[in-house]
Order: structure tokens, then C-alpha cells, then sequence
């Protein structure tokens, strides 16, 4: 396969991945926003979402290319869909705990000794949030990805956009 195929699939992957994510998180700050409206504070955010379905996007794709090994080949289909949730979990929790580190690093006196502030400020409900929408983000993407593979490829759209089976 010659790079310029690799780069188109690869884009490709990109795409349906930040497309996935990008309904997620949009889905995400439109409930943020809503909540907050409440107590009458205005918040956007919309393209916070889709950076985010990037920056997601991305990781999932190096993860991806991490051979797990043989053994769990071996195992039943929800326990490869459980370790790449927690594999790609792992990941993007250390981002957003990396992210807001980075925001708060002026008031600490630099990246590295805010870190471990993350934990201790008053927002860090913000970043369980934030790491359990994408958690379960990533366990939806993770399922589609399974479902897609056992369809073959166009096999789910084709059941999404076919009638439903008749009753037993």
C-alpha cells in the first residue's frame, strides 16, 4: 500500500472517528449550556467540541496501531471491547488532566507543579465529568466499531436503514 493510500485511510478513519465523537461532545456542551443557562450563565463551547473530537480522534488512532497481542483474540468480543475502553480511557484522561494543567499552569508557577493541583481545585468535578462522557463515548464508539466488523463493511448502515425484522 503506497503512503498516499495510507494517508487517505487514515484521514478516512480520522473523519468517521471526529464524526462519531463530534455528535458526542456537541451533544455534550449543548447539555452544558442548558444547565447552566439555569443560573444564567452563558456559556459556548461548540468549538471546544469538535477540537476535542480531534484531539479524541487522534488518540484513538495511535492507540489503535498498540498490538495488544494474541491472547486477546482469544477472548470474547466484550472483553476486547472493555480493554480498548479502558486502553483509550487511560489515554484521554491523561489529556484532559494534561489540558488542565495547562490552563491553570500561570497560577502555580508552571505545567509541572500544576498536575497535581488539577486534583485539588474546586473544578476538578469538571474533569470526572468531562473523563466520564468520554469514557462512555468511547465505549459507544467501541461497540460500532465490533458491530461494524461483524456486518462487514456497510453491513450496519444497511440494518440501521432497513425495516426492523418482524416480531418472533
Amino acid at each position: 500500500m503506497s503512503w498516499k493510500n495510507k494517508l487517505i485511510e487514515e484521514l478516512k478513519s480520522l473523519g468517521i472517528i471526529m464524526f462519531y465523537l463530534g455528535l458526542w461532545f456537541a451533544f455534550m456542551i449543548i447539555l452544558k449550556t442548558l444547565l447552566l443557562r439555569q443560573y444564567d450563565i452563558e456559556f459556548t463551547g461548540l468549538s471546544m467540541a469538535f477540537v476535542g473530537a480531534l484531539i479524541v480522534g487522534k488518540v484513538i488512532l495511535i492507540i489503535d496501531h498498540i498490538p495488544l497481542g494474541s491472547w486477546i483474540e482469544k477472548q470474547p468480543a466484550i472483553v476486547d471491547i472493555l480493554f480498548r475502553t479502558l486502553l483509550y480511557s487511560v489515554g484521554i484522561i491523561i489529556i484532559i488532566i494534561l489540558e488542565k494543567a495547562f490552563e491553570i499552569r500561570h497560577d502555580y508557577s508552571g505545567f509541572l507543579s500544576a498536575i497535581p493541583e488539577v486534583f485539588n481545585r474546586t473544578d476538578v468535578n469538571q474533569v470526572y465529568a468531562n473523563s466520564l462522557a468520554v469514557i462512555c463515548a468511547l465505549l459507544g464508539f467501541n461497540l460500532f466499531t465490533l458491530f461494524g466488523n461483524y456486518f462487514g463493511e456497510g453491513g450496519f448502515r444497511k440494518v440501521l436503514l432497513s425495516p426492523p425484522p418482524k416480531k418472533r
